[in-house]
């Protein structure tokens, strides 16, 4: 039995994109915002990459955004894909 050039290019091909991933590098954008009392710092943003797909990144982004209160001061980090 031969194969076709042409079938073995369309196999080839097939496992080719069944084994790669479909992972990509995404930008995380945090912004940290301080309120409270005078005087605290500005608005902060701070961005760095995550190589995921793109369900797990969003995951793994927006699970580093919080909320902390300590002696009357109030930070909030919000992350989300950039």
């Amino acid at each position: 039995m031969k194969l076709r050039p042409g079938t073995l290019l369309a196999v080839a091909l097939f496992i080719m994109a069944c084994t790669s991933s479909c992972k990509r590098e995404y930008i995380c954008h945090c912004e940290i915002v301080y309120s409270g009392q005078p005087g605290l710092p500005d608005t902060v943003t701070r961005e760095y990459f995550i190589t995921d797909t793109k369900k797990k990144a969003e995951s793994a982004c927006s699970g580093n955004s919080s909320k902390t209160e300590k002696q009357g001061i109030t930070t909030e980090e919000t992350c989300g894909l950039y």
